[in-house]
């Protein structure tokens, strides 16, 4: 095993964040393909914030920050013990973005995957979610709601594991990651409690012993043009907002120019495909 590649696995795992309940097993499942490709993987752990849980006190001031956190962990892990190759699994919030940074900043052969979207929750014939969740806070202070249909809400909104079900910035930012090129396709829209979400990762896990094979490094990868695509997938998706704070430094990590004029010229030239969640009725599923 001493002279097998090194292949250092970051995962997201905590039992702060509901939706990091799964990722042991996708952790164990990228690990098996680290195994079957011939690396042997190291798992680490990085801190995550769950946005929304950090809601409406001072926490939410810690979460964008929490994004160099995590990338500043993964690049001192993997330089700290000279990593051959990365897999990076994060599922929510600022966790995707810091990861990406890092890997662009490391320029380490590098595969992400995502723990994937969590199903929507239903109540009676409709579909609810987190979102679903803060208007019925709303609704509730303001005496339109009882207590009780508040709490048949709070129940149903988040039925699974994962990120939430809407395109809010982690599941607008695991689709972006395919369009950047480094993730599997899949790993923006496979639900999270799916076995194919299992197989991705074990997949994963294999990719990136290929991937470290054949020299491909995440500047290689993630250039000017990925930047564009990840852009025109975000217009065609309207996906988070959040995502120009985080394709911005995306780009100043890998050492590309990201002239904001880029967005108004790459959204007025995109048709607007879809209209999912909070944007519209339809979920990551």
């Amino acid at each position: 095993e001493m002279e097998r590649p090194f292949v250092g696995v970051a995962s997201a795992f905590s039992e702060v964040v509901p939706g990091h309940m799964h990722l042991r097993g996708i952790v164990d499942a990228v690990k098996a393909g680290v195994r079957a490709g011939g690396g042997v993987p190291f798992e680490f752990g990085t801190m995550g914030i769950c946005d929304g849980i950090a809601m409406n006190h001072q926490g939410m001031l810690y979460s964008l920050p929490s994004r160099e956190l995590v990338a500043d962990t993964v690049e001192a892990m993997t330089v700290a013990h000279a990593f051959d190759a990365l897999v990076l699994v994060p599922c929510c919030d600022k966790i995707v973005p810091g990861m990406l940074m890092a890997a662009v900043r490391l320029d380490v052969p590098t595969v992400v995957v995502g723990g994937g979207p969590m199903l929507a929750g239903r109540l009676g014939d409709q579909a609810v979610d987190l979102n679903t969740t803060f208007e019925a806070v709303g609704r509730h202070m303001a005496g339109v709601l009882d207590d009780e249909g508040l709490k048949q809400i709070e129940c149903a909104a988040c039925p699974t594991c994962g990120s939430c079900s809407g395109l809010f910035t982690a599941n607008s930012m695991n689709c972006l990651t395919e369009a950047l090129g480094l993730a599997l396709p899949g790993n923006g829209t496979i639900p999270a409690p799916f076995s194919e979400r299992l197989r991705l990762a074990k997949d994963s896990g294999e990719t990136v012993m290929r991937v470290l094979r054949n020299g491909l490094t995440p500047r290689r990868i993630v250039t000017a043009t990925a930047i564009g695509n990840a852009l025109v997938v975000d217009a065609s998706m309207g996906c988070s907002t959040n995502t120009v704070l985080h394709l911005a430094a995306i780009a100043t990590e890998a050492g590309l120019d990201f002239p904001l004029q880029q967005i108004n010229d790459i959204a007025g030239r995109t048709p607007h495909l879809c209209a999912i969640a909070p944007a519209g009725p339809y979920h990551m599923e």
